[in-house]
């Protein structure tokens, strides 16, 4: 009787004792940090390690980010030439009456007005004025439709996946007043994967890190002194002195429409670490989008940036691998040449899975002929790579996954030999041949 009544008390406790369970396990997959986007990803700054990474590959709207893209091929001009800080744009009926749009981003224009690129960028890097921006695309490119090619071939060049554009700004094209460029649909929009994204972020800090001095200002007053001053608060409520103030933040670029949604390229440093993250289309628990929720996802990456990865240094320059130290040379005065890794590995992994990577030689088969290199080498040719191997576990690898490791390359240089020397060579491999022959027969015939 007493058997049956625990069963029986079993038996009722049972979804109970389930319900309590299922509290205690976490609201999303381990593989996940609980933030809630469309599309997030976070990588080393340096090295373009890709240290977490959320539907990464899908495209979404990108909104105001597109204008780190502006930004990049804006500063491309200024380094060759072909624009200057000082010239200056005259306002038409397009960027006029863009600006004069308060539902949008905007510093207003004079439709009379002219202003330098140097105010206009730092317009559209502060305020992210879209006005401004197309005044930029229209004087690098005579037009914002031909500007859109210079977009498109950037986009190119860097790797960048699955992207398009359909402006220089990151605006929907209905909000562009009927002048949209030509040959994009009224109510089109720029989309990317947060991996294209990240990696747009990157090669812009990688070859124009100046872009950082400019991000980093919170506030500043367009046109100051002028009945035209209007202050530009920066829409980085990241920086210090905002909202969402977080320690290291100096940059990059928001986004919000409403077919993007709120979205967010991020950068900061930390202890000498800096890293980029990209969230698309955040919301907070219940689903709705706002400044907060871009904010707390980006927060939570760099949290998890900074308290769980550190800096390693897998191999230091003039690292040599244990079983390639060197390489056959043929036609040289020397039958072989050392090789070494050229720069040290360094890159952002996991504190706790350090250990699980280990460097692999990939030497350049195109250099080799035969297996051997061929003289004369010179010092410091670039025979091959190293690729860091994860031993275990996921492995999101680079940003950029084109680019190899560090270059390993000859430590030293071997001139290639006289007439005599290679003819004696010759002679000598060819009674060697010979000679393996003959000890080849006479051990045949003994089998």
């Amino acid at each position: 009787m007493k058997r049956k009544l625990r069963k029986y008390v079993a038996f009722l406790l049972m979804p109970l004792l389930l319900l309590m369970t299922m509290g205690t396990v976490p609201a999303h997959a381990a593989s996940t940090l609980g933030i809630n986007v469309d599309g997030a990803i976070l990588i080393d700054a340096e090295s373009g390690k890709i240290l977490y990474e959320e539907n990464a590959d899908k495209s979404l709207g990108i909104a105001s980010m597109t204008k780190m893209m502006t930004e990049y091929i804006l500063f491309e001009a200024i380094k060759e030439g072909t624009i200057s800080w000082d010239q200056e744009y005259k306002v038409n009926d397009y960027t006029y009456a863009v600006s004069q749009d308060r539902r949008l981003s905007n510093v207003p224009l004079r439709k009379d007005g002219t202003y330098t690129i140097r105010e206009l960028y730092e317009a559209v890097a502060i305020y992210s004025a879209n006005a401004a921006t197309i005044a930029i695309a229209e004087t690098i490119a005579g037009t914002e439709t031909e500007f859109l090619k210079l977009m498109n071939a950037k986009a190119e060049e860097l790797g960048l996946k699955d992207y398009k554009f359909v402006n220089s700004t990151g605006l929907n094209n209905m909000d562009l007043q009927g002048m949209h460029p030509q040959g994009t649909g009224e109510k089109d929009e720029n989309v990317m994967p947060a991996k294209s994204v990240a990696k747009l972020a990157y090669q812009l800090l990688k070859d124009y890190p100046e872009v950082l001095d400019t991000t980093k200002i919170n506030s500043k007053i367009f046109r100051e002194g002028t009945s035209d001053a209007i202050k530009m608060d920066n829409w980085n409520f990241m920086l210090p002195g905002f909202v969402y103030e977080y320690e290291g933040v100096d940059g990059l670029k928001t986004g919000t429409t409403d077919f993007a949604g709120h979205c967010f390229t991020g950068t900061a440093t930390r202890d000498g670490k800096r890293v980029i993250a990209v969230v698309m289309k955040a919301v907070d628990a219940k689903g709705v989008g706002s400044y907060k929720a871009r904010f707390d996802a980006t927060r939570a990456l760099f949290d998890y940036g900074f308290g769980q990865f550190s800096e390693v240094e897998f191999v230091p320059a003039g690292y040599q691998f244990k079983d390639t130290k060197t390489l056959d040379v043929v036609k040289g005065k020397a039958k072989t040449v050392a090789v070494e890794v050229k720069e040290p590995i360094r890159m952002m992994v996991k504190t706790s899975e350090k250990d699980l990577f280990v460097p692999e030689l990939v030497i350049d088969e195109s250099k080799m002929k035969d297996g051997a290199l061929q003289a004369p080498v010179k010092k410091g040719t670039v025979v091959g790579h190293v690729n860091l191997v994860k031993t275990e576990g996921t492995d999101y690898g680079f940003i950029d996954s084109e680019n190899p490791g560090a270059e390993v390359v000859t430590k030293g240089a071997v001139e290639k030999a006289g007439w005599f020397a290679l003819t004696m060579s010759a002679i000598g491999d060819f009674f060697v041949s010979i000679w393996n022959s003959a000890i080849g027969f006479v051990k045949g015939l003994f089998k």
